[in-house]
């Protein structure tokens, strides 16, 4: 009989011994769950979602980690990478450079530096000057002559005569460049406080590591598998403006940009890059426990074979804009993004504030003028996927600062010029 009684189903049950039998059943069944933990792969198995996991864990563990910790991990597997120069000769390397940091460029400056150099563009046509009442008389006085004194010291050494191996880039723009701005920021500290804790580093340091986009791999053992592209910037800019507190934004950090970052479907190999395995760095110039942890602006010098008075080739002036727009792009991409990295961001925990900085690229006479704005360091495919921001660069052309310089004079000296560059030293004051 018991084995016959084992064999009946629930339902059996119920209709021999009533419903009271049922409802006790019913109930049982619906109160039992699962206590089993969740399935997850295996940490050591070579499954796409066992990569999910260990990637998942590895990002649970730096998220609370110091900062100096976190940078150490980000950076110790060291791979294949292609190293981006910021200066280079390469065709078109300026949308290449957009496209290898997701950044829109933006032909002009903001809006806080808009009329200036709408009307230095506008004088320059007309051939008059303008006037601007930022800053007085005296002080600006006192800033032209400075000018004009580190001009005509260059000057008197180059016609002191040439050495046999000279390098007009090291041996009289370096020096002229070095002394205006070290002599500006000491000038300006008068009116501004943030100038006055500031620090001023000469051949400095900067480097930066990212991830961006993917690849097949071509051949080996591991061909036809997807791979990260890997890049790293080793930028050694004249000389830069560190300071205490962050530079203002130039645009709110969700404000609509209608110019499109450029979309480069070639590997980097097409331009070309180069893949090197070296140690992975990401350093703004100075320690994570500096102070002075926050970029102001950084002073650049066109190299020599790039220099417009020694190149005549047709069209060779766009050439040159566009090797100046690359280095910019590239110069404060990577200033911006480790000071980013400073405060504790990284692809996975994106900015939730802008990073600005500036830079101000010459070859002596001409002056350009850039301004960066970091909105985003979400540049791996996973963190890109939903991710609408961009980062901003603003930029203009060479704008010549003097005509020629003739005996103990300076002909032409544009006070425009003058005034922008003061205005991007003020920045922030």
């Amino acid at each position: 009989m018991a084995a016959v009684m084992a064999r009946l189903s629930v339902r059996q049950l119920s209709c021999m011994r009533g419903p009271a039998l049922s409802a006790n059943v019913n109930t049982n069944i619906c109160d039992s769950t699962a206590k089993y933990p969740p399935i997850l792969p295996s940490p050591t198995a070579k499954s796409r979602s066992a990569k999910r996991r260990r990637v998942a864990e590895f990002f649970d563990e730096l998220r609370g980690l110091s900062v100096k910790d976190k940078l150490t991990s980000l950076t110790k597997f060291q791979r294949m990478k292609y190293v981006v120069y910021p200066q280079t000769f390469a065709l078109n390397a300026d949308r290449w450079y957009q496209h290898f940091t997701k950044t829109a460029y933006i032909s002009g400056l903001p809006n806080k530096y808009s009329k200036s150099s709408h009307s230095i563009q506008d004088a320059a046509e007309s051939g008059s000057q303008t006037t601007f009442s930022q800053i007085d008389d005296a002080l600006f006085g006192e800033i032209r002559t400075l000018i004009c004194d580190s001009l005509l010291q260059e000057n008197c050494q180059v016609i002191k005569g040439r050495a046999f191996l000279y390098r007009a880039l090291e041996h009289s723009i370096g020096p002229f460049l070095r002394n205006v701005a070290s002599g500006l920021a000491c000038i300006l500290a008068k009116q501004s406080p943030l100038l006055r804790s500031s620090t001023f580093d000469s051949d400095p340091q900067v480097n930066f590591y990212w991830i961006r986009g993917k690849r097949n791999i071509p051949c080996g053992h591991r061909r036809g598998r997807p791979e990260p592209l890997r890049f790293q910037i080793d930028d050694r800019p004249h000389s830069q403006l560190r300071i205490q507190q962050q530079l203002p934004e130039f645009v709110p950090l969700g404000s609509e940009v209608s110019v499109e970052v450029p979309v480069v479907q070639h590997l980097p190999d097409r331009l070309p890059l180069f893949r090197r395995q070296y140690e992975n760095s990401i350093y703004a110039g100075a320690k994570v426990d500096d102070p002075c942890c926050y970029g102001h602006t950084q002073f650049h010098l066109v190299p020599d074979h790039l220099r417009r008075d020694g190149v005549n080739k047709p069209k060779s002036g766009d050439h040159v804009e566009m090797a100046v727009r690359a280095n910019a792009i590239a110069s404060l991409f990577a200033w911006t993004g480790a000071q980013a990295m400073y405060q504790g961001f990284w692809s996975a925990e994106d900015v939730d504030k802008p990073f600005a900085s500036q830079a101000i690229i010459t070859d002596g006479q001409h002056f350009s003028f850039f301004c960066y704005q970091l909105n985003t360091l979400a540049l791996t495919d996973e963190a890109d996927a939903n991710n609408t921001r961009k980062n901003l660069c603003w930029g203009t052309e060479g704008l010549r600062l003097y005509e020629n310089i003739n005996g103990n004079q300076v002909i032409g000296l544009n006070d425009d010029v003058i005034r922008l560059l003061v205005q991007f030293l003020l920045n922030g004051a």
